[in-house]
């Protein structure tokens, strides 16, 4: 009976951990390498899909927006929700369209903003800001997948045919639809390209129907025209108060810019030129400045036509929480003027659109933190693996659903401050990379850009601080475990590969005929004397007879914040003497670890490494280590190589005197 538990428990973590890349565990690897990234030289890239197809992946993120952007605007603005949504149309072409088509050159394999951003910034101030910019985009996604499936529940929920059995259980549906979008990524999702053209054709053409009723009936219906000017006029005064309060009101519609980032990061499947390469992607980024502008000007056509026959055609009361109007103003319209048939296939449409951008959130997801925390050492091994990190988003997601009640106006805050902080983040990073491309003009326009965006997410920030609380929930939960991540690996094999150069591999090889024999040395002045004394050192401090038959090495930290590298070690002879192997690592105890194993599996020895013990406290001398590279060595290098190898028999040796 034990033994089938155990059966059944080992099928399901390997279930769970399928996929999962076992770093540095056992055997004569130090670490599996990586695939190598694709050079000039390694041929055509990936084809993909022609561009207004992928265009269709992003846009059940981008369009499905029009399910409650309508009434939030009306909500935010309200009789001058079209100016504002003007405004908002303007700011989007003229402002996130360029900087994005410029994300897309520089970022051309998907990376997106913060990538370039991330290059910006080394050591722990840029490892910091990369998290505190995940924790804004970990905001957007999340949001996006439970104010999607908040907006479907509610689109059900108001259904003439179904209003009166879902009464009250929005809350409960939008648990479900959560539910089953974590349920479908458990099983094995694959982005369906040819699912979601179906679903943006079919939305598309159902709200053009819409906008286009709607158009008649206020062309047929002319005084409502006329109603809306009047009152217009009687609130504001006259159009220079309305052109300045829709400046003021437009960041609460800035839900209308979300896309542009998931439409980034679906760059890889963009069909390129047949000579395009990894390393040279020019029609990939040409293809990409096609699907950004085409979604840019498809959905400001919609948000303008949409806001303009929503304020003119329903009553404002019905915006109000609680009115039929407020979270589907569009299906509002569908069932009022093209009657409950027409309407319900209108909410099959939204709904199932609505669902399938939580999914594609899921998958933004899934994508961008494993491509930054397990790099950085600050994830959890297991979260190399996509069904446990399916589970986490989707109980925080029934947690972000319990908090908001699955209210969308409510959510809306956290989703715009999300959007608009990393779009503004995408600002500054094209203005820095046309500043070092030495763009004078186009560093100018970028920089303007920015201030537009940065005011734009303050005034929202201070409008509804509701949202930047929700992103620091997120940021300090992210930088928490993050840290706690790093600390319980701190003492994990994380040399990704080792490569020696000729000299190095002939000093291994010629020193495996007899016991090998390493000296740990900190480089200072390198002169015949440094090494001299070492030896005499390691002599009498260890008790052996050692003769010269040593090779001494010796680590420079680079940048201690990284956790995965490859290390390269070079062997050099000093003073016609000293045979010296140098290595570059961001830890001195991982990259000597490393070596010996590789050594070991090189030549079948068991590899022998000799310290001095390091003055200072041991806690102080850990956080060294933490946050340096550097501390007390000769423990931690044993205490890696103790994680990597547990049989003792085969483990390096080290002595420290």
């Amino acid at each position: 009976m034990a033994a089938t538990e155990a059966t059944r428990s080992t099928r399901l973590r390997a279930w769970m951990l399928e996929g999962l890349s076992d770093m540095g565990k056992g055997g004569d690897r130090t670490a599996p390498r990586p695939e190598p990234e694709p050079g000039p030289g390694s041929g055509p890239a990936h084809r993909g899909q022609p561009w207004w197809r992928v265009m269709c992946l992003t846009g059940v993120d981008y369009f499905s927006t029009l399910g409650y952007q309508p009434g939030i605007a009306a909500l935010a603005a309200g009789l001058l929700s079209p100016v504002a949504t003007v405004v908002l149309v303007i700011v989007t072409l003229a402002g996130a369209l360029p900087v994005y088509r410029r994300v897309a050159e520089e970022s051309p394999h998907g990376e997106g903003s913060i990538a370039m951003l991330e290059r910006l910034l080394t050591f722990w101030k840029g490892k910091l800001f990369v998290l505190t910019l995940l924790g804004f985009a970990a905001t957007d996604f999340l949001i996006t997948i439970t104010l999607s499936a908040a907006d479907a529940s509610t689109h059900l929920v108001e259904n003439p045919h179904l209003a009166d059995a879902l009464h009250d259980k929005q809350v409960l549906i939008t648990l479900v639809l959560i539910a089953l979008l974590g349920a479908v990524f458990l099983k094995g999702f694959l982005e369906a390209i040819g699912v979601a053209v179906a679903l943006v054709g079919v939305y598309l053409a159902l709200n053009a129907v819409v906008v286009v009723t709607g158009l008649w009936h206020v062309v047929t219906e002319g005084h409502v025209v006329t109603d809306w000017s009047t009152a217009l006029t009687a609130e504001h005064g006259n159009v220079f108060v309305m052109i300045g309060v829709a400046l003021i009101v437009f960041p609460k519609l800035a839900l209308g810019l979300s896309g542009f980032e998931t439409g980034v990061a679906v760059m890889p499947h963009v069909q390129g030129d047949p000579g395009d390469t990894e390393a040279n992607p020019k029609g990939r980024i040409r293809e990409t400045k096609r699907l950004l502008t085409a979604a840019a000007v498809i959905m400001s056509v919609f948000l303008i036509c949409t806001s303009f026959i929503t304020t003119l055609l329903i009553p404002e009361k019905e915006f109000e929480p609680g009115g039929s109007a407020n979270g589907r103003a569009l299906a509002y319209l569908a069932h009022d003027y093209l009657g409950n048939t027409f309407g319900t296939v209108y909410d099959v449409s939204t709904i199932a659109i609505l669902w399938f951008a939580g999914a594609s959130a899921m998958a933004g997801l899934l994508n961008l933190m494993p491509r930054y925390l397990p790099r950085y050492g600050m994830a959890p091994h297991w979260a190399r693996a996509v069904r446990p990190m399916v589970i986490v988003f989707t109980l925080v997601g029934f947690l972000v659903t319990w908090i908001f009640d699955a209210d969308v106006d409510a959510q809306g805050g956290a989703y715009a401050t999300g959007v608009l902080v990393l779009i503004s983040s995408a600002a500054i990073a094209v203005t820095i990379a046309a500043r070092k491309a030495g763009q004078r003009n186009w560093t100018i326009a970028f920089a303007i850009i920015s201030v537009v965006f940065l005011y734009t997410t303050v005034l929202n920030v201070v409008e509804r601080p509701d949202g930047v609380k929700i992103g620091a929930c997120f940021i300090a939960g992210i930088v928490l475990v993050s840290l706690l991540s790093r600390l319980a690996r701190a003492f994990e094999l994380r040399v990704t590969s080792v490569e020696l150069d000729d000299v190095a591999e002939r000093f291994v090889r010629d020193i495996a005929h007899r016991r090998i024999r390493f000296v740990a040395n900190e480089p200072d002045s390198r002169d015949s004397t440094e090494y001299r004394e070492k030896i005499e050192q390691i002599r009498h401090d260890n008790d052996v007879p050692l003769a010269e038959d040593v090779v001494f090495v010796e680590v420079t930290v680079t940048d201690p914040s990284e956790f995965e590298a490859g290390l390269t070690v070079r062997g050099e002879v000093l003073h016609d003497r000293y045979r010296v192997l140098t290595l570059e690592s961001s830890s001195v105890p991982n990259a000597l670890a490393a070596l010996l194993l590789h050594v070991r599996g090189m030549t079948g020895g068991i590899p022998h490494i000799y310290f001095e013990w390091t003055e200072g406290t041991p806690f102080a001398n850990f956080l060294r280590f933490f946050l340096f590279g550097q501390g007390e060595v000769a423990p931690v290098t044993r205490e890696v190589l103790r994680e990597a190898e547990p049989d003792r028999a085969r483990r390096p040796r080290v002595h420290v005197g």
